[in-house]
């Protein structure tokens, strides 16, 4: 196998039980003959929970914030002395989120610290371009480092959190500065070009996430008395998980016989216990806290369904697993979820914070065997053709490829 020239990848926090899919994209990205150095700002939490290869690729990973005082002065006078006019450009490029963005001289001393340290990193692996996900400050260290001279960079954009925040994040000064846009959705697409020139739209491409195919295969019919309902996610308000109790609730009132089971951890826990107390929904539904991937998978197997009542998305890549498996999914139309489920095909979209038409679309898949298993294996077709990771990532090799060249 041909190899190719290396690149980076730069994460507030990698790896990240949320967020195991960059993982799994570099991963798949080593897999297609890419050289990928792993940067973090901070280092990554809940270590113990993860997979045995998620805990090595932790250990292999730099971390920025792990460096002394010392290191990171020493890796600021290599990139003053490698560049002196680069260095005073970046330095200068720091201050605009004083008067700009955040608007914090804190965030803008932060950044440019970062930038540095980062800089005299890839200068010792000789890798001249850098990918980052969400568009999130780490992007505007990206944007220091090109500024600085002799490093390119390139982002992967899912919103929706940041399209609401784009004067704060400084998102258009990052997308104009990138080699390309990756954007994981037409509807992401559409909210990066509407922040800018159109001449620039032909560098913003539409890779989607996705999973393996071979690693989420279908599930055997797992012929629970009872039918098993799952949700997986952080606990938070973004997930709508109180609107599905509520539905959960009017079910119960109905006599429909069900179990939930909530995947996940948040700030929104202890509200959402508080409410299955109240509505005397204990008995049937069960608070598992984070659990690593390697354990969901386990969940996956016993569930009838997937229910995701999300009220602000990317596009979430469980229902993408969960799809996978063959298991029914139910979700909201929102941002890029009506790309993924086409409603009474290969799933059900509910009217996000609609509770009834929430318990409609579930009880209407638990009295329906038939419709179950037929959502579950055209969810498996449409995660083939269009969210085989391997396959978008084959793209992502192209991409950096080009920008590399063109650098």
């Amino acid at each position: 196998m041909k190899q190719l020239t290396p690149i980076a990848y730069l994460c507030s926090e990698y790896p990240a039980i949320s967020h195991t899919f960059i993982f799994r994209e570099i991963e798949s990205l080593r897999q297609a003959g890419m050289t990928v150095h792993t940067a973090t700002i901070r280092k990554s939490s809940d270590i113990g929970l993860m997979t045995p290869a998620e805990q090595h690729e932790a250990a292999e990973t730099f971390v920025v914030l792990s460096r002394s005082l010392y290191a990171m002065l020493k890796a600021h006078v290599h990139c003053l002395l490698k560049n002196p006019a680069g260095y005073m450009r970046m330095a200068i490029a720091g201050l605009k989120p004083v008067f700009n963005g955040p608007r914090s001289p804190i965030k803008a001393a932060a950044y440019f610290t970062e930038a540095g340290i980062v800089l005299e990193w890839l200068h010792r692996l000789g890798v001249t371009h850098v990918h980052e996900h969400f568009g999130n400050p780490t992007a505007f260290v990206a944007l220091l480092m090109k500024t600085y001279g002799g490093i390119s960079y390139s982002i992967s954009i899912h919103g929706p959190d940041i399209f609401y925040h784009v004067d704060s994040s400084m998102l258009e000064e990052k997308v104009k500065n990138a080699s390309f846009v990756r954007c994981i959705s037409y509807y992401c697409r559409s909210q990066i070009m509407r922040i800018s020139p159109n001449s620039t739209w032909p560098h913003h491409h539409i890779v989607r996430c996705g999973v393996d195919p071979a690693t989420y295969v279908p599930r055997p019919d797992p012929q629970n008395e009872v039918p098993n309902l799952l949700c997986v996610g952080r606990l938070v308000p973004a997930k709508g998980q109180h609107i599905l109790l509520e539905a959960c609730a009017i079910l119960r009132k109905a006599g429909v016989r069900f179990h939930l089971t909530l995947v996940g951890d948040g700030p929104d826990r202890k509200s959402l216990e508080a409410f299955s107390q109240a509505h005397n929904l204990n008995e049937i539904v069960t608070f598992t806290g984070v659990l690593g991937q390697d354990r969901v998978r386990d969940y996956y197997d016993q569930a009838d369904m997937f229910i995701l009542a999300s009220f602000a998305e990317g596009v979430p890549v469980v229902l993408m697993e969960a799809m996978a498996k063959e298991i029914p999914v139910i979700s909201t139309r929102i941002t890029g979820i009506p790309e993924l489920i086409e409603h009474g095909i290969n799933g059900f979209l509910a009217t996000p914070g609609d509770v009834e038409d929430l318990a409609l679309q579930i009880r209407a898949l638990i009295e329906n065997a038939g419709m179950r298993n037929q959502f579950g294996k055209e969810g498996r077709k449409t995660v083939e053709k269009q969210y085989n990771q391997h396959a978008n990532n084959n793209t992502m090799v192209d991409l950096f490829t080009k920008a590399i060249a063109l650098s």
